[in-house]
């Protein structure tokens, strides 16, 4: 499909606001997608299309976390293939099932994530003091159940598995982030790899959102380092708002 110069500025400008976010708290979808749709691309090209722009940005945030070393490689290695397989069955079952009642349930959910993140909590360890129980039995779940979210719809992503990491295993919030950023990646190439099998990506848009979203991820991710868990709970907080709006307007409004 063909798209004027004008309309491709405004989605790469959608796409570094999208990024900048997402790499901080995740949520970026929230932007990404509605901003596709409203610009006339198909819903099945707008989330194949989408999901390898984000999978380029998700990558570029990777890169900085990976290099400040803020990353536990053990709880990598115990949930990635979790993700992949997550995501990709996911991704194949979006043109099946009625999205409509998933919109609904996660509408539910969020205000729940929302009172959990501003609870105080006591007596959360690092990536290294994770027990046999969260290597085994709570980050394989995790990955899993939001890894299929994530290749069946999308945004939010990277919220819900920051909080799942932080809630559920004790992380810190800079780590379950810098892991979380792992995982979303794993789960949108699991994703990708399905909407490239169905033919539902647009490449010639997807490479300057792209590299837009690349951007917005680098700036975003490197804030995130050097301020800490201060301001990635406002992100946080911020997106899982937006993710709410959004999703009471699409399937309520």
């Amino acid at each position: 499909m063909d798209l004027e110069l004008s309309t491709i500025l405004l989605l790469c400008l959608a796409f570094f606001i999208a990024g900048f976010i997402d790499s901080i708290a995740g949520g970026g979808g929230l932007i990404t997608l509605p901003s596709l749709l409203f610009a006339g691309v198909p819903p099945q090209f707008a989330l194949g299309t989408n999901k390898l722009a984000s999978t380029f940005g998700t990558g570029t945030a990777v890169f900085n976390f990976v290099r400040s070393k803020k990353v536990n490689w053990k709880v990598i290695a115990f949930g990635i293939a979790f993700s992949l397989i997550g995501s990709f069955i996911g991704s194949k079952t979006v043109l099946v099932l009625n999205q409509e009642i998933v919109g609904k349930v996660i509408i539910f959910m969020l205000p729940l994530g929302v009172v959990a993140t501003l609870i105080p909590r006591k007596g959360i360890v690092s990536g290294a003091e994770l027990t046999k129980r969260d290597f085994y039995f709570k980050i394989p779940i995790i990955c899993t159940i939001i890894g299929f979210y994530d290749g069946f719809f999308g945004p939010g992503t990277g919220s819900f598995l920051t909080l799942a990491f932080f809630f559920f295993t004790k992380m810190r919030l800079i780590d379950s982030t810098a892991n979380a950023k792992v995982f979303n990646l794993m789960s949108n190439v699991g994703g990708l790899t399905a909407f490239i099998i169905g033919g539902k990506v647009l490449f010639l848009l997807a490479l300057p959102i792209a590299i837009a979203n690349m951007a917005g991820n680098f700036l975003g991710s490197r804030l995130a380092i050097k301020r800490g868990e201060g301001v990635i709970r406002g992100f946080l907080i911020f997106a899982f708002i937006m993710l709410l709006a959004s999703l009471i307007w699409k399937y309520y409004l």
